[in-house]
């Protein structure tokens, strides 16, 4: 892996600026972003206003282990038992790992808002890059619906409110996430490495706690097989259908490259915001697995237990500390929610700045005043929230089908960029790398990470998740419709086109 370190990578909240800076008055590195961005097609219309730190910080808080290990800790417990977690975490993370990698040298190759949608029109034409941004919008609207209701639904918990204080709840926090995204890019960032902080501190805390005072186990019950709770007891599908817990963890990293046109020196710090966000999720999720796992006290009763991390938890904390430890989780989520409409939000910009969608010139408007995409960002406040609205008054079945677009959904847009990224450079299309690159290694690891992510879709929809590859089956056919019914020969996709960017880059 090869990266120009050129410019000093400041990895601090200080990088945020106070507040638009007038073009004569930039910095020599802003003029060279923008010029950048000049060259994919795009002017300088967003607040650039986040340093390297802010950009790592945005696609951890999406990752948010707290959030995914706390609320699915009873999915790979149930599945196979402790070798799920044991061996399970650390194999999604190698494959996860490997997707980040491969995503971050196109982050790097094109540091633009609409990174999926975009890398896959410029390697593939306009049909991928349609299909691409549609299936990562979907995705992108299932997980903010998703997070946003579960944190919902945690505060509700922990307050002792009815269930019709969900939506309401629900309200108030997309609203909350809205508000701030719209007005300040500024307390977007911080309120990110805010986030990052939280995460690590909190995670640190609970796992000291657990090992010192709450390790009922020793460290060989983590490889222990042949546990599930499977009604057909098959422990081999039981294993698989546990990896789900980190499948579901590990989304949104995608977000370091969404907020390109709004980080210093993109080029660099994307990628490396990406790449960073999994290596340290991964670290900090095993601590967190292992030590939740090696404080189980009687393997049966926890696994049945309708939420196993809070039991785990109050059986070595106590009622009180083991509430506040999930209020902790409450905090993540809120966190979580927020980053994610940001990234939600800058890829509907993007897209619809090419024309993607009906209403595609107000949904591209940027606030003057505050830089931000106004449109883009009600719509994806008011998207997941239309989702929960129809999907939740049937079943929890139904609207956790619809929840595991958050995973699928987005894989399905992490692997087409990276899979025309290798066709595009065995033909020769792709030339002129980034400074941030992998050298030789670019297309064995962009194979492996098209490999993984498919593994990631079959793995997510083994029964008994049948629901999810309905859904996913579903919505792919409904884009396709869409696409051959409207979008086809309408949509011309980028202004610049990869044979322009690379005769630029040439000269």
């Amino acid at each position: 892996m090869t990266s120009d370190t050129s410019h000093t990578d400041e990895t601090s909240s200080s990088n945020v600026t106070q507040s638009p800076i007038p073009p004569s008055q930039r910095p020599p590195r802003d003029d060279d972003d923008a010029r950048l961005l000049s060259r994919l097609g795009y002017a300088q219309e967003l607040l650039r206003a986040m340093g390297g730190f802010s950009s790592f910080a945005i696609s951890f808080s999406i990752i948010s282990i707290l959030t995914g290990v706390m609320t699915t800790y009873g999915v790979a417990l149930g599945g196979g038992g402790p070798a799920a977690l044991g061996y399970g975490w650390p194999i999604v993370s190698i494959g996860t790992l490997i997707v980040a990698m491969a995503m971050g040298e196109l982050a790097s190759a094109f540091p633009t808002a609409g990174a999926l949608y975009h890398w896959s029109a410029l390697l593939g034409g306009p049909g991928w890059g349609w299909f691409t941004a549609m299936m990562n919008l979907a995705g992108q609207c299932a997980i903010v619906a998703a997070i946003d209701l579960g944190c919902a639904q945690a505060i509700a918990g922990t307050l002792h409110l009815p269930s019709s204080a969900h939506v309401p709840l629900l309200i108030a926090i997309l609203t909350s996430h809205g508000l701030i995204n719209a007005f300040s890019v500024k307390l977007v960032a911080w309120l990110n490495n805010f986030s990052a902080t939280v995460h690590v501190v909190g995670v640190i805390v609970i796992v000291g706690v657990l090992l010192l005072w709450g390790r009922a186990e020793p460290l060989a019950f983590l490889g222990q097989t042949g546990f599930t709770t499977r009604e057909d007891g098959n422990y081999g599908f039981g294993f698989l259908n546990a990896l789900v817990l980190g499948m579901w963890t590990f989304t949104g990293y995608d977000a370091s490259a969404h907020v390109s046109e709004e980080t210093h020196d993109p080029a660099r710090r994307a990628p490396w915001g990406i790449v960073s966000s999994v290596a340290v999720s991964a670290i900090a999720g095993y601590a967190l697995v292992a030590a939740l796992t090696l404080a189980i006290v009687d393997l049966p009763a926890t696994a049945g237990d309708k939420e196993p991390a809070l039991h785990v938890l109050r059986h070595a904390f106590g009622e009180r500390a083991g509430n506040a430890t999930m209020g902790l989780a409450v905090i993540a989520m809120w966190f979580c929610g927020l980053s994610s409409v940001t990234s939600a939000s800058r890829m509907l910009f993007a897209f619809c700045r090419d024309g993607g969608l009906p209403g595609a010139s107000v949904l591209r408007r940027v606030s003057p005043s505050h830089q931000t995409p106004l449109f883009a960002i009600l719509a994806s406040t008011l998207g997941p929230l239309t989702l929960v609205l129809i999907t939740l008054p049937f079943s929890d079945a139904v609207f956790l089908a619809v929840a595991s677009l958050a995973t699928t959904g987005l894989y399905l847009s992490y692997a087409m960029p990276i899979a025309l990224g290798v066709h595009a450079r065995a033909v020769g299309k792709w030339r002129h790398r980034g400074p941030w690159n992998l050298g030789r290694l670019g297309i064995p690891l962009a194979l492996g990470a098209v490999l993984w992510s498919l593994a990631v879709l079959v793995i997510c929809c083994l029964p008994p998740n049948w629901n999810a590859a309905v859904m996913l089956a579903s919505v792919v056919v409904v884009i396709l419709v869409l696409y051959f019914a409207f979008a086809r020969g309408r949509f011309a996709g980028p202004k610049v086109t990869i044979v322009g960017i690379e005769s630029q880059f040439s000269d």
